[in-house]
């Protein structure tokens, strides 16, 4: 891995990198289980499904959804069978004619120079990959080879044709691009232009760049309906604010993506003793059109209740130097504290917003969530929490 060489600062996540890591550093509380792993693969495990049926009915994708060696295995299976039964074809079709006799020179086979079943076996594969050493070849003395000699050609053309484009899409996976999106190991809560936000920050490591790219958020928890049906997975989008103010990102540089906790986001009531007990898992979506290729890619992570740092925000990575922008990758996941209320956005809102609490409170806030080492987590109340 690039980051044990200490080519990759250990301050964000590569989306699929981080597969290898035989001890991750995040890890849900015991006893629940993420939606989706920092890498982005999905916990998810399909089991009884009855119907097996239906992934043959569309062989390509499963082709292409297999492991490499399984796909190696039937890319080199369907040839040498096609070549063994076609084969025994023109060996039985000699045989049939009495080709296999020797006879005099007089004598028309169907197949020249063919006397055994090797022989017929060596002339299938000439004929299916055009080698045409000239030893034997079809004459026109049986209609039957003939028509064998087209069915063949088209078979094997079918064969080149899902075999050679399965490898293909195999090796052009948009997934691989998506190894070098990246994103910050933590999210943070803090107050930003007097507004209580959830943030993280993404980036790419190509100069090539995403076209088209997007970011979607959704908060997975645990809810009951009014009837009392509970929902395990139950998947609420967050609005978003992106940097650029449109639905795209212009993702040449870091960017901070920013969701405003207002009365319609699901963090509304979220304060931060309840971060410390919530079981929540907020999952960000990262997606667009790679720019060398034309395929879209999709890059994905998500963020516990323990990963999400309240009373915090990133540092700056981006700084100007000698007539360009450089960015410092080294600090792309650190964060600072900053003076934040410990409150819940519904009690903000309450009083008035940012300005009237600070105005109430007389005094400079600072970041309210904190551990002892060894203890369980202390969080600093204001008066507005009591």
């Amino acid at each position: 891995m690039l980051s044990r060489k200490g080519l990759i600062p250990e301050d964000y996540l590569l989306t699929r990198l981080a597969e290898d890591v035989l001890q991750p550093k995040f890890r849900a509380k015991p006893g629940k289980a993420r939606f989706v792993a920092k890498n982005g693969t999905c916990n998810v495990a399909h089991t009884n499904i009855r119907e097996q049926g239906r992934f043959l009915q569309d062989v390509f994708t499963t082709l292409v959804d297999l492991k490499w060696l399984h796909t190696l295995i039937i890319f080199t299976m369907s040839f040498l069978c096609s070549w063994l039964l076609f084969g025994m074809i023109w060996w039985l079709v000699a045989f049939a004619h009495g080709d296999l006799d020797q006879r005099g020179d007089d004598f028309v086979p169907c197949v020249t120079d063919i006397h055994s079943f090797s022989s017929a076996f060596l002339f299938s594969i000439e004929v299916q990959v055009t080698i045409g050493f000239g030893g034997r070849m079809i004459t026109e003395e049986c209609v039957s080879a003939i028509i064998i000699l087209i069915v063949q050609n088209i078979v094997g053309l079918v064969i080149n044709a899902i075999m050679l484009g399965c490898i293909f899409m195999k090796t052009a996976q948009a997934n691989r691009r998506a190894e070098t999106l990246i994103f910050s190991k933590h999210a943070v809560i803090s107050v930003r232009n007097n507004k209580l936000c959830f943030m993280i920050r993404i980036g790419d490591l190509r100069k090539s760049m995403i076209i088209s790219a997007t970011v979607r958020m959704q908060v997975v928890r645990r809810t009951t309906t009014a009837e009392g049906e509970v929902v395990p997975l139950d998947q609420i989008d967050i609005h978003m604010d992106n940097p650029v103010g449109t639905n795209g990102v212009f993702l040449v540089s870091p960017l901070i993506i920013c969701h405003v906790i207002d009365k319609d986001s699901p963090l509304y009531d979220l304060s931060a003793s309840d971060l410390l007990h919530e079981d929540i898992e907020v999952i960000v979506v990262l997606e667009g059109v790679v720019e060398t290729t034309g395929i879209t890619t999709q890059a994905r992570t998500s963020y516990v209740a323990d990963e999400i740092l309240w009373g915090q925000r990133f540092v700056p990575t981006v700084s100007e130097e000698d007539g360009m922008y450089a960015v410092d990758y080294s600090k792309f996941g650190n964060t600072v504290k900053v003076p934040t209320p410990c409150c819940s956005a519904k009690k903000l809102d309450a009083v008035g917003g940012i300005a009237r609490f600070k105005l109430n409170e007389g005094v400079t806030l600072r970041a309210s969530v904190r551990r002892r080492r060894g203890g369980p987590a202390v969080v600093r109340r204001s008066r507005l929490d009591s």
